[in-house]
């Protein structure tokens, strides 16, 4: 693989999914550590992130949303497809940030729903959907994420209920603990949970382990999860404990 390509997926990987290690990388691009770090070396000189201890992280900026949204977008389609199997009609929806909570937006067009969002994206694209009732949190605007956060988010999502919460993830600890790389974003998505009479993990392969700092909740918080492949044994060991439903795409798994 070329430099310039590795540079790219580098690029990629560490602004869809936050901060990685080089051992991560790695396996990702199919290519050595000693390959990874010196291209981190050279990203760095370039100012396009910064080495951190054992990996590197994108610098702080503007995330454009469209570039993240051309990852994984057949394993996102395949779970964002059998999410919303599970919505019937005249029910309401929470949907989370990300780009996996927008291929599913765009599974609805044309169902009797109530959509309640904090996602730009999502907004946009059911903005003229006339069968659904369209609700849009209010809040501080991230740009990078295309999101709405803070208090008053907050505060509207305790003045509301939904059927299910479709919840976004940048990993998910061996444990089954949900993680994010983005703490300001927590908040919010724990007050979906609460406002929420069930909570379904969107969740690709990627995202097992994936990466994230912060915790969102535990597998005790979730009913289902729907992934586009198996997960690992202690993950799978922890959700069933926990008693949440595993749906891989094509079939459901207890």
């Amino acid at each position: 693989m070329l430099a310039e390509r590795r540079h790219q997926l580098i690029l990629r990987a560490l602004r869809s999914g936050g901060p990685a290690a080089v051992t991560d990388l790695s396996e990702q691009l199919g290519v050595s550590p000693a390959t990874i770090r010196r291209d981190l070396v050279k990203l760095e000189e370039d100012g396009l992130l910064t080495r951190v201890h054992g990996g590197a992280r994108a610098e702080e900026g503007d995330q454009p949303f469209a570039e993240v949204a051309e990852v994984r977008v057949a394993e996102k389609d395949a779970i964002a497809a059998r999410a919303a199997a599970l919505i019937a009609d005249g029910q309401s929806v929470l949907l989370d940030i990300g780009t996996t909570a927008y291929r599913l937006a765009r599974q609805l067009h044309g169902r009797r729903l109530t959509v309640i969002t904090s996602n730009l994206v999502v907004y946009e694209e059911l903005a003229d959907d006339e069968g659904i009732e369209l609700v849009l949190l209010g809040g501080m605007v991230r740009r990078e994420y295309r999101s709405l956060v803070g208090f008053l988010t907050e505060d509207n999502l305790r003045q509301l209920h939904a059927d299910w919460l479709f919840l976004g993830t940048s990993g998910v600890r061996p444990g089954g603990q949900v993680m994010d790389t983005t703490v300001v974003e927590v908040p919010v998505k724990r007050a979906m949970i609460k406002a929420s009479e069930r909570t379904v993990l969107l969740a690709d392969t990627a995202k097992f382990p994936g990466t994230g700092m912060a915790k969102v909740c535990g597998p005790e918080d979730l009913d289902v999860v729907v992934t586009n492949a198996p997960v690992d044994a202690a993950t799978r060991a922890a959700f069933e404990e926990a008693g949440v439903e595993v749906v891989v795409a094509g079939k459901a798994q207890t």
